[in-house]
């Protein structure tokens, strides 16, 4: 009886020295050449993979989501007195940890140094960067300024569900237009799901152009993968000292391609739109010393991969 005591005793132990090896595991990078620690973060209510959308009102109302795997940015109207000239281009942060870490980073006043949990390193600028849109006219592509409105809809740990209003801009002097657009990244992908409604002062279609951003990281440009058959344009960033890479992909409905070419500043996928038709698209970003991409080939394969959605609302993402 007593060796029998001691036999589960042991199967215990060796049973809680798994679960406790496990939960180390997902703590851990997968880098080990991570930049050097400045500040660390305050430590996290919990240490569990959630997904969230947070509002940073002490920053001029950025708005933050995040899951296990990435984290973005976008900007509120409230910066473009202090930050001109901001825009509607999407940020994307590097992320090692599976807690969300960008609101406790933001709040250090310094996003852009390495506190142990992620890094926002990726310069968005004039860019649409991961995946920001405008609509392409006259050979030029004309944007909004940063977003004007939100709703959380759900920022439950489960997924990241939100909307944005932009308010009306020019397409050169002829029309305007402004956009409606919800934001869903649920636990265990790197592809948040953009649902966009465009409404126009004018009938008659659009042509949108989606982008990812040139020359937002390091020296060069990077390197472009395009991908027609999966409606991919997947970027490969170039290494930015110490920080790594950031790595970028969106995905679109293959079908409803109209055209891919760049601009100046962003490399660019063109589809054509009705006014007041949803039509959905995708977006990932990854940080090479926080994911497991270490190479341009397994991004681009992870990319292409994912089963992705471009149904129309109605249906859950």
């Amino acid at each position: 009886m007593a060796n029998q005591g001691i036999w589960r005793m042991t199967v215990r132990l060796m049973a809680a020295a798994v679960v406790i090896g496990q939960a180390m595991a997902i703590a851990q990078p997968v880098a080990t050449d991570l930049p050097a620690v400045t500040t660390p973060l305050s430590p996290p209510p919990v240490r569990a993979a959630r997904a969230v959308a947070v509002l940073a009102p002490y920053r001029h109302d950025d708005l933050l989501w995040e899951n296990d795997k990435t984290a973005h940015r976008i900007y509120g109207h409230a910066l473009e007195a202090v930050e001109p000239p901001s825009g509607s281009g999407i940020d994307g942060w590097g992320k090692n940890v599976p807690w969300p870490f960008a609101d406790r980073q933001l709040r250090t006043g310094d996003q852009h140094g390495y506190h142990g949990e992620g890094i926002d390193f990726y310069n968005v600028g004039t860019t649409r960067g991961v995946g920001g849109l405008g609509i392409w006219h006259d050979n030029k592509l004309w944007t909004s300024r940063n977003f004007i409105r939100h709703r959380i809809a759900a920022s439950d740990g489960r997924v990241a569900d939100f909307s944005v209003d932009y308010a009306p801009w020019p397409v050169d002097v002829g029309r305007k237009v402004w956009e409606t657009r919800r934001f869903t990244l649920p636990l265990g992908t790197y592809f948040t799901r953009m649902v966009s409604t465009i409404a126009s002062d004018r009938p008659g279609p659009l042509l949108v152009g989606i982008g990812i951003g040139k020359r937002t990281t390091g020296q060069g440009a990077g390197e472009l993968t395009v991908d027609r058959a999966h409606g991919l344009l997947s970027w490969w960033g170039p290494v930015d000292g110490d920080h790594g890479r950031m790595a970028v992909a969106l995905r679109v409905d293959p079908a409803a391609i109209a055209d891919i070419r760049d601009d100046a500043d962003n490399h660019l996928v063109l589809l054509r739109v009705t006014p007041g038709k949803p039509f959905v698209y995708h977006v990932a970003s990854a940080w090479d010393k926080g994911s497991g991409f270490r190479t341009r080939a397994a991004w681009d394969a992870y990319a292409a991969g994912e089963t992705l959605a471009f149904s129309v609302p109605g249906d859950r993402p």
